[in-house]
């Protein structure tokens, strides 16, 4: 018999493979004692308005922070929250989320004490995660007056990670996906927001876009 693959956790005691399987049965019946037609609802498709771009980090759900319910974000995560040109997952999550589902929102959201954007910071070799980390480290260094005349490493640290949402906010706006919406007079906003762990608290960074206005003339596509 295999031994039982356990994880753990501070506040409710070690989760184990086998506790994941029970908590869907109670999640399951819960959920049936409360709308019996959920689940048949569920399976009819899903239309939701947002396409969430956020961290892989565990303590960041995007439903959960956002106290919404499964079929109302869509959602994509990986390290960091990034945006990447050639990365033909996020690209293809994009493409469906605009093309197919119509959203009318795209978040970028990062989250302040981000591991990924304090990896970069540094000079510490991780692996092949450095390849990823790489672009993290082209915006310290787009940012690098502003960032290195922040002394306190923690602030230096969450400003790196609101100008990683930014510059992420822009590379969206830089794809063909994106433009091609605007261009087909597509209903489709890209957002910033930054999550803070310890808090609670989304912090909206002002910074929304709804065509190419702002975006370098280089970027823009014909």
């Amino acid at each position: 018999m295999c031994a039982k693959t356990q994880f753990t956790r501070e506040d409710k005691g070690p989760i184990t493979y086998e506790g994941l399987l029970k908590g869907n049965e109670e999640f399951i019946k819960n959920t049936l004692e409360q709308d019996a037609d959920y689940f048949k609802r569920l399976a009819q498709g899903q239309k939701p308005p947002v396409l969430w771009i956020g961290c892989a980090d565990s303590r960041v759900p995007a439903n959960q922070i956002t106290n919404t319910e499964p079929g109302e974000i869509f959602v994509h995560r990986n390290i960091a929250n990034m945006v990447v040109h050639s990365d033909m997952n996020m690209l293809s999550v994009l493409d469906y989320a605009v093309n197919v589902l119509k959203v009318q929102h795209v978040i970028v959201t990062g989250h302040y004490g981000c591991g990924g954007v304090l990896a970069a910071m540094g000079n510490q070799s991780f692996g092949i995660i450095d390849n990823w980390l790489r672009h993290i480290k082209d915006v310290y260094r787009l940012h690098a007056d502003e960032l290195n005349a922040i002394e306190d490493e923690k602030a230096r640290g969450n400003r790196l990670v609101e100008l990683n949402v930014i510059e992420n906010v822009n590379n969206l706006c830089k794809t063909s996906i994106v433009q091609n919406a605007w261009k087909n007079n597509q209903d489709l906003k890209v957002h910033g927001w930054v999550y803070a762990l310890d808090t609670g608290k989304i912090k909206d960074l002002q910074i929304s876009h709804s065509s190419t206005t702002g975006l370098d003339e280089v970027f823009k596509l014909a």
